[in-house]
């Protein structure tokens, strides 16, 4: 592609937008269910009597749950399409969060949040498939990072609302937030949102490879596992971020919960900006691989900086949220356009099934790690998963004509 030619970008019609806007608060709702129990670990900590473990292994429960449908969600919406498939996924996540308001007992709460993150997987392969469907080659990197807002934005409304829900009027009250909004945005992708219009058949001569693309090279597994790999930081950060700021550097839930709120709106931004990046570079594997890079230096600033001034460990933070959310939309783009349209909802299913059991494990493992030697060397050890994702990026992008 000339330089010319990535200036020109393809019209992208106003129902891709709204389609794109609806498949965002869609995801986003998933996610503040999804993140939730994260966000109760300092009262189930320090109030309740969990250790960190223990309230890590609570808040990997939906994550977990995620792992076991993914590919199945996956491979319904490529078969029946997007619509039903994200209505009633989100309508049984408002159902299981409204399980789990009615128990104080922990292991109850432990298992819906296990279905509920079974049924909030609906809108992960789902909503991708939105994306590509929708939008052209040139436009995707830009709307898959749009839609891979939707994650730090679903952690944002967590983050400012369920440490002061939970604090304030209860556990309960803090979970029932999740009923209303996938409630809601159950019913208006039920009314509102639109197929995207599939490709048109193609002749039966076509070869096997591109039926399915996990038999002809190992573009797809690898960038499974980098993506695994880079879920690491972005998780440590999500998840103890928030104990990290008030037990280690003595603030307050309140500010401690707005930082983190803002760090992950920031990371949204910067998502969408390196979507445009690739589109303009052409590539999705090159920016993913120096994001790689970045995440793996971050995380060692992170290990570093509780020895810095006041106010350094802040800036050192949004900046590691920033950089450890920015490959989403690059690696989410380039599964859905290596799949192929008879493979997307299940290799992105495939996807989001490896970053969720590396995310599963975060919260135990991390935990144990944090309770064993502490934030700092525990912070240098996850920069070791990023650093191990370097070389296995592809060097050059792969494609079946979408």
């Amino acid at each position: 592609m000339t330089q010319a030619s990535r200036l020109e970008k393809t019209a992208v019609s106003p129902k891709a937008w709204t389609m794109l806007g609806i498949g965002v608060a869609a995801q986003a709702a998933g996610t503040v269910f999804v993140s939730t129990p994260a966000f109760l670990i300092p009262l189930l900590h320090s109030e309740h009597g969990l250790s960190l473990t223990q309230a890590g292994t609570l808040a990997a429960a939906p994550t977990f749950g995620m792992v076991l449908t993914l590919v199945a969600w996956g491979a319904m919406a490529d078969r029946f399409g997007e619509k039903w498939v994200i209505s009633i996924g989100l309508a049984l996540t408002a159902i299981a969060a409204l399980a789990a308001t009615t128990t104080d007992n922990y292991a109850l709460l432990g298992i819906a949040f296990l279905l509920g993150g079974m049924a909030a997987a609906s809108t992960n392969a789902a909503s991708g498939r939105v994306v590509v469907g929708w939008f052209p080659k040139d436009r995707r990197g830009l709307a898959m990072g749009i839609r891979q807002m939707s994650q730090p934005l679903g952690v944002t409304i967590a983050s400012l609302t369920i440490p002061t829900l939970a604090a304030n009027v209860g556990i309960g009250s803090a979970v029932g937030l999740s009923v209303a909004l996938n409630g809601v945005l159950a019913l208006i992708c039920a009314v509102a949102l639109v197929n995207p219009p599939r490709p048109a058949a193609r002749p039966t001569d076509i070869p096997v490879e591109t039926i399915n693309p996990y038999r002809s090279n190992w573009f797809l597994w690898r960038i499974h596992v980098v993506s695994a790999l880079l879920v690491f930081p972005q998780f440590t950060l999500s998840t103890f971020g928030l104990v990290w700021l008030i037990s280690e550097q003595g603030w307050d839930a309140a500010p401690a919960g707005l930082l983190i709120g803002i760090s992950q709106f920031v990371g949204a931004l910067g998502r969408i900006v390196v979507g445009i990046w690739s589109d303009r570079a052409g590539s999705r594997v090159g920016p993913l691989r120096l994001v790689a890079v970045s995440a793996s230096a971050v995380m060692l600033a992170m290990a570093a900086a509780g020895a810095a001034p006041w106010g350094v460990p802040a800036l050192i933070l949004l900046l590691a949220t920033t950089v450890s959310v920015a490959d989403n939309g690059l690696a989410f783009t380039s599964v859905a356009e290596a799949a192929g349209p008879k493979w997307q909802g299940k290799a992105l299913g495939a996807q989001n099934t490896g970053q969720f059991i590396a995310a599963s494990a975060v919260g135990p493992v991390v935990g144990a790690l944090i309770g064993a030697v502490g934030y700092p060397l525990a912070f240098a050890i996850v920069a070791a998963f990023p650093a191990a994702a370097i070389p296995l990026v592809p060097s050059r992008d792969r494609e079946i004509s979408v």
